[in-house]
């Protein structure tokens, strides 16, 4: 049954709404009335969007599709409170993690002193623990000269000249290069800082422009490291795509990464079209888990979408004012985490049978609405049949964050440098971070790739890639 709202029953409405009694209101002119109704309209539509910028105000990473970091540093993440009476360290029967005891270099043993009771003679002795320094030896550089020697051919008089070897013809070596790569790639130290520590902790002096050109022959040493992850991204059967924004010469790029459980490809693109996501995966058609952006929609090897991103936007839905939307969001939020966390339990055939009638009635009762609710509603109708790919295909996982977490170290770099400044310098920012983030998921130490990328390049040979399969 329908209500028909005539001009009677809106007045009284409006009387309802209104601090002044009815036979007051009774007795207003009616264009008084009129003047009121207006201003009365007005105000809703003000509040409507107060409340719309208020929401966008209070949008993060925890109740939208927003990344984590988009989020405003100066806006503190509300923490659950310590449950009374809890106690802070591990809990009991933990194992702990503690420093741990690399190999020592010198070892010195310690005996106990004298006893109080004047007795010096220990009756039996035994190591009870290790006691570890770790320090720094001092920095004292290696610094070989080349003496060049010229002369005469005695045969036939032609002047002879010698020649520098060609993998010492950098002038400065593979350690040293690759400690400047480290800090400018896998720490993103600006390019003046490096400087600065070259010269107070190594006692070199250096040119920025010295600095540039080191960073460069890193990059161009680490290219086959980039090239071998690029190839064995693009046949893993499981891939996580994400992007993020990034700046070069103050134009909006993008930056790609398709990241698998055991490398991670990045690339810089102008744009964030199909043109770029298919200039990151070329001829790659393995299962795609992504965000809900409309490229990755039309994916047709197969996809799961990120329940994480649909999670945060149920969370926000569920904290609007309206009781209505919040009803919705609230029930939308206990689904999805309940799907979520199948993954870790699967569910038997009745659990799941029931959670999919729940949920087919949620999206049944709201997806005819024109607010957030149907709007959230008819996007998982859209997404049917990529939310539970998780449940049916061995490895892939129910969030994309994987790839997100793979962006964060990108992320702070663009915020620390706001960009780059060339294509030579978005070449630098690709390599290295698929490099650090690949050594990251296998456990590999960068430096030490580093120093053996550069020793091939020097001496021109290929470098050491088993660590990668």
């Amino acid at each position: 049954m329908s209500l028909t709202v005539t001009p009677q029953l809106q007045t009284t409405l409006l009387w309802w709404a209104l601090p002044f009694s009815q036979v007051a209101w009774a007795i207003t002119p009616p264009t008084v009335q009129d003047y009121i109704r207006d201003q009365q309209k007005r105000i809703d539509e003000l509040q409507n969007q107060v409340d719309t910028l208020q929401g966008r105000l209070n949008t993060t990473s925890q109740t939208s599709s927003k990344p984590p970091s988009s989020d405003s540093p100066f806006k503190k993440t509300k923490r659950k409170p310590r449950q009374s009476g809890g106690k802070r360290g591990a809990r009991k029967g933990h194992p702990g993690k503690g420093p741990t005891l690399l190999s020592p270099t010198e070892m010195h043993l310690i005996e106990p002193g004298p006893c109080a009771c004047g007795h010096g003679q220990l009756i039996s002795s035994h190591p009870y623990d290790t006691h570890q320094v770790i320090e720094l030896p001092p920095i004292k550089m290696d610094i070989h000269h080349f003496i060049l020697h010229q002369g005469t051919c005695s045969g036939c008089g032609h002047p002879l000249k010698a020649r520098v070897p060609s993998d010492h013809q950098a002038g400065y070596g593979p350690r040293l290069s690759a400690l400047i790569g480290e800090l400018g790639g896998m720490h993103r130290t600006s390019r003046r800082l490096i400087q600065d520590f070259c010269h107070s902790v190594l006692r070199i002096p250096m040119a920025l422009g010295t600095v540039q050109k080191i960073i460069d022959r890193v990059s161009h040493a680490i290219l086959p490291h980039y090239e071998a992850i690029a190839t064995w991204a693009r046949q893993t059967p499981v891939g996580y795509v994400d992007e993020t924004p990034w700046y070069c010469q103050n134009a909006l790029n993008w930056l790609w990464t398709l990241s698998t459980e055991t490398v991670s490809l990045y690339l810089l693109h102008p744009n964030r079209s199909k043109d770029a996501f298919f200039a990151l995966i070329e001829q790659w058609q393995g299962l795609l888990v992504s965000d809900g952006y409309g490229v990755y929609q039309h994916w047709v090897h197969g996809r799961q979408t990120c329940l994480a991103h649909l999670i945060r936007t149920a969370r926000g839905l569920s904290e609007k004012s309206d009781s209505h939307l919040a009803a919705c969001g609230k029930w939308a939020l206990n689904e999805l985490q309940t799907l979520c966390h199948m993954a870790k339990a699967p569910p038997t055939g009745g659990q799941w049978r029931a959670w999919y009638a729940r949920f087919c009635h949620l999206i049944d009762r709201y997806h005819e609405r024109s607010d957030d609710a149907g709007r959230l509603m008819r996007r998982l109708q859209r997404e049917m049949v990529s939310l539970w790919v998780f449940l049916r295909e061995h490895g892939v996982e129910p969030t994309n964050n994987r790839a997100e977490r793979a962006l964060r170290f990108a992320v702070m770099w663009r915020k620390g440098s706001s960009g780059t400044d060339s294509e030579k310098g978005n070449r630098w920012v690709e390599r290295t971070l698929s490099l650090r983030e690949t050594c990251r998921q296998l456990g590999q130490s960068t430096f030490g790739v580093l120093v053996d990328a550069l020793t091939s390049s020097f001496q021109g040979r290929q470098p050491d890639l088993a660590w990668l399969y």
